[in-house]
């Protein structure tokens, strides 16, 4: 029985190990991976969409610091003409939590026409976001808006469902040191996440009827 034992520790060690190589490891191999299909402003190549992940909303329903930098970086690409149309896409799982329409709301007042705009409520996460996008949408070719932190994996989703993609980042204020920490953290795990979802778990996110993007 205690040989028993000393065999599942060693397994059990064994496999928490290699875990917490391999989580890291997935991240910084993403991260080197897509380096080159993120694409300064000014150099990018016009596309139909820019894609818009949801990041989170204040107390009082509006976009946080993260989500507004993204917002405005691509009311700043439809104003350059580099796209035509934005679709934000975010969580409205419950009455009062709209991503989208804070979305919206924001773009509004930087000028944003509402005609150029599409709103995704089923964006729940970065991988329902991309799924949708394809199938939903119809979306082949896009621009995605996120922070560098999160780039990297929202490039490697929307291309694992064959859009073609570029990022821009949204870095457009300085983020404090303790905020970043916990987002790195956080995209550490999301990413790993992300990689068991293609080639593993494969989910099917919330669906609903086409609404190309035309």
């Amino acid at each position: 029985m205690k040989r028993i034992f000393y065999l599942l520790y060693r397994l059990i060690l064994l496999i928490s190990i290699t875990t917490a190589i391999a989580i890291p490891m997935i991240w910084i191999i993403m991260q080197l991976w897509f380096s080159n299909s993120i694409v300064p402003l000014k150099d990018l190549e016009q596309k139909k969409v820019a894609i818009v992940f949801g990041a989170g909303l204040q107390r009082d329903g509006t976009p946080s610091p993260i989500l507004r930098d993204r917002v405005e970086t691509a009311v700043t690409l439809l104003k350059e003409n580099k796209v035509e149309k934005i679709l934000f896409s975010g969580d409205n799982r419950f009455e009062n939590y709209n991503e989208p329409g804070a979305m919206q709301t924001y773009a509004l007042q930087l000028g944003a026409p509402v005609k150029d705009i599409i709103l995704d409520y089923a964006g729940r996460r970065t991988y329902d976001t991309c799924f949708r996008a394809k199938f939903i949408f119809k979306v082949d070719e896009a621009i995605l808006v996120t922070q560098n932190f999160h780039l990297p994996r929202a490039l490697f989703l929307c291309n694992q469902f064959k859009i073609n993609a570029v990022g821009v980042s949204a870095d457009i204020r300085n983020y404090s040191k303790r905020s970043m920490q916990a987002w790195t953290m956080r995209e550490i795990f999301a990413t790993a996440t992300a990689v068991w979802d293609i080639f593993i778990r494969k989910p099917i996110p919330v669906l609903g009827e086409e609404l190309p993007i035309i």
